[in-house]
C-alpha cells in the first residue's frame, strides 16, 4: 500500500534537495576558488640575468590568479638560509602571508659558503669587519672581500631587481612594475623576511633601505674576534624600530647572542621573540619557520605598521 504524500511533506523535500544541493555548489565553488586563488611560478635566476650560472635553484613566486586583487598587495621578500632553497621554504609562512593579502617572492642567491663559516677564526682575527664586508658585497654586489667568489651580479638587490623587471615585462596584467622604483625595488612596498643566514641579510637591508617591514627568523650572530658582537649591527637603522620583528628558539645553542644581537640592531623587547613551544624538528633553529604552532605569530608579525 502506498503511502500518501501530502503537498507539504513534498515542498519540505524539495526545500530540504534544494538546499542539499545549494551547499554542494558553495562547497564546489569554494573549493574551486581555493584550487584558483594561489599561482605558483619557479623561475631560473638566468631567464632574468644570462650572466647567472646554470642550473641554480629556481626563484619562487606565489600571487593571487586574481589580479585586480593584487595591485595593491604588498610583497613578501623571502631570504633562505645557507643552503636553502626557495621552492622548499616554509610554505606554512608562505599561505599566512598569502591569507594576509601579501605576494611571495623567495629569492634564490648565493648562500653558501655562510657568513659564519667564513668569518671566523684566523680570518676573523685579521679582519674584524670580515661580516660586514661580505654582507655588503653579497647583498649590494660591491668588491669588499676575496674571501668569497660572489661577483655584483649575483648579489641580492641586483638578482631582485632583475626578476621584478622580467615579471613587470612578461606579466604585465598583474601590476609587477608596481614593486620597482626607476632602476631598483621600491623598498616601501617590500617585507623582507629571512631565516638564520637570510634573516641576517634582511637585516642588513633594512638598515638602509625604509621598507614596510623585516622579520629575523633565527638570524644573525656576526662577531667580531673574542666573541663581540659584530659592530655592524650598531649601525643607525632607517626602518623604523616598531617594523622590526626578530624570533630565535630558547633552546638554540646561539639563543643569547640572537637575544644581545637583537637588542643591538634596536629592536624593541616586545618585538623580540623568544620561542619555547616544544621541538616538533630535528634541531631548534628551524622551528620559528617550520612549526604551526607559531602561526598565530606570524600573523601578528606580517601586521605592516606606520
Amino acid at each position: 500500500m502506498a503511502l500518501g504524500v501530502g503537498p507539504r511533506a513534498v515542498a519540505l523535500g524539495l526545500a530540504l534537495s534544494m538546499a542539499r544541493w545549494m551547499a554542494l555548489g558553495m562547497a564546489l565553488t569554494a573549493a574551486t576558488a581555493a584550487q584558483a586563488l594561489e599561482q605558483r611560478l619557479l623561475i631560473a635566476p638566468r631567464l632574468t640575468d644570462d650572466r647567472l650560472a646554470e642550473g641554480e635553484a629556481p626563484h619562487l613566486v606565489l600571487h593571487e590568479t586574481d589580479r585586480a586583487a593584487g595591485t595593491d598587495a604588498p610583497l613578501l621578500v623571502w631570504l633562505p638560509g645557507t643552503g636553502g632553497q626557495p621552492a622548499t621554504g616554509p610554505r606554512g609562512f608562505f599561505e599566512t602571508a598569502l591569507q594576509q593579502g601579501y605576494r611571495v617572492l623567495a629569492l634564490s642567491y648565493l648562500n653558501t659558503p655562510a657568513v659564519a663559516q667564513v668569518c671566523v677564526g684566523a680570518t676573523l682575527r685579521a679582519q674584524p669587519a670580515c661580516a660586514g664586508r661580505l654582507r655588503q658585497q653579497r647583498v649590494w654586489g660591491e668588491p669588499q672581500t676575496r674571501l668569497v667568489d660572489d661577483r655584483p651580479e649575483d648579489a641580492i638587490v641586483p638578482r631582485l631587481t632583475r626578476l621584478l623587471q622580467h615579471l613587470a615585462r612578461s606579466d604585465p596584467a598583474a601590476a609587477w612594475a608596481q614593486y620597482l622604483d626607476g632602476d631598483g625595488p621600491r623598498w616601501s612596498r617590500l617585507l623582507l623576511a629571512g631565516q638564520s643566514q637570510g634573516g641576517g641579510m634582511a637585516a642588513y637591508i633594512a638598515q638602509t633601505r625604509r621598507v614596510a617591514g623585516v622579520i629575523v627568523f633565527s638570524g644573525g650572530w656576526d662577531l667580531r674576534a673574542r666573541g663581540d658582537i659584530a659592530d655592524w649591527y650598531s649601525r643607525p637603522s632607517v626602518t623604523p624600530a616598531q617594523r622590526w620583528h626578530a624570533t630565535f628558539h630558547t633552546q638554540e645553542a646561539q639563543a643569547d647572542t640572537m637575544a644581545q644581537t637583537y637588542r643591538r640592531l634596536g629592536l624593541p623587547a616586545e618585538h623580540i621573540h623568544a620561542l619555547a613551544e616544544p621541538v616538533l624538528g630535528r634541531q631548534p633553529h628551524g622551528e620559528g619557520i617550520a612549526n604551526p604552532a607559531y602561526r598565530p605569530l606570524w600573523t601578528q608579525m606580517l601586521q605592516l605598521q606606520p
